[in-house]
């Protein structure tokens, strides 16, 4: 599809013109002989926050982990139909893994910081691929933690230990350690799940801005955290993707009565 300018005032219409980024064509997911996802087709533009939404057990982290193939390390997963990034189908033989997970990189639900110090958190993959050192690299780890909305309160203090941080900021310094690696999709699973309201928002806050640059899939248990935050929302149920819409019309107008009962508190 090609990434042509928005001439219209209607959100549908304005979404059919972006560029599709993610792809799914009738894709499913087993784990062993255990059906996790079925016949999923949707897309994903550039420079959108795609929020996923659903009770457990309905296939959102799953398809989450599919994307990078997180998935791969959890043992037998089996993949059918087709998961394109750019075009590509992230399953192909000949994808290097490896670099799929730089380009689409991942936030999970509980903040794992690395021992050692908040520079070292935030350099640790930059030196890895060997893609900045000295003042390139400080740069980045500051753009990283000023994307995350976390410079202002750890510029001081860079050289402590990561273990000083409160829950809400290691968070956030997962985000930045992610973006510190310039990934083109960030994928978040559930970040604001164990978070008190005012982590909460300098996420979402950081989420906003950063869709200016990143492609972001948001997964979330938060039915007002999607509402408040993503383009458009998708509606997973046992498996099955019910329905996708934008999200302002998702969360008023739905058109499955499945969503409505969700989104409303009835089941979930």
């Amino acid at each position: 599809m090609p990434n042509e300018e928005c001439r219209t005032s209607n959100p549908q219409s304005r979404a059919r013109r972006m560029k599709t980024k993610i792809e799914a064509r009738n894709f499913g997911v087993k784990y062993g002989d255990k059906p996790a996802l079925r016949g999923v087709n949707l897309s994903i533009f550039a420079n959108e926050i795609y929020g996923i939404i659903g009770p457990a057990a309905s296939g959102k982290t799953t398809f989450l982990r599919s994307l990078n193939r997180i998935n791969d390390l959890v043992g037998t997963v089996v993949a059918s139909g087709q998961l394109l990034y750019d075009g590509i189908d992230v399953f192909a033989k000949d994808v290097d893994v490896s670099l799929l997970r730089r380009r689409i990189g991942m936030v999970f639900a509980v903040p794992v910081p690395l021992p050692g110090t908040i520079f070292d958190n935030l350099a640790l993959g930059p030196r890895l691929h060997h893609t900045a050192r000295g003042s390139d690299l400080e740069d980045r780890v500051e753009r990283s933690l000023k994307a995350a909305y976390l410079w202002d309160e750890v510029k001081d203090r860079l050289r402590a230990s990561v273990m000083a941080l409160s829950g809400g900021q290691q968070q956030r310094l997962c985000l930045a350690r992610t973006l510190a690696l310039e990934p083109d999709v960030l994928l978040l699973d559930e970040p604001c799940s164990g978070l008190d309201p005012l982590s909460t928002g300098k996420i979402e806050e950081a989420l906003v801005r950063l869709k200016k640059n990143y492609t972001i899939v948001l997964v979330t248990n938060n039915v007002m955290q999607a509402s408040r935050v993503s383009d458009r929302t998708a509606f997973f149920l046992q498996g099955e993707l019910v329905e996708v819409g934008v999200t302002s019309e998702l969360f008023t107008k739905p058109r499955d009565k499945r969503t409505n009962e969700y989104i409303s508190g009835r089941f979930g």
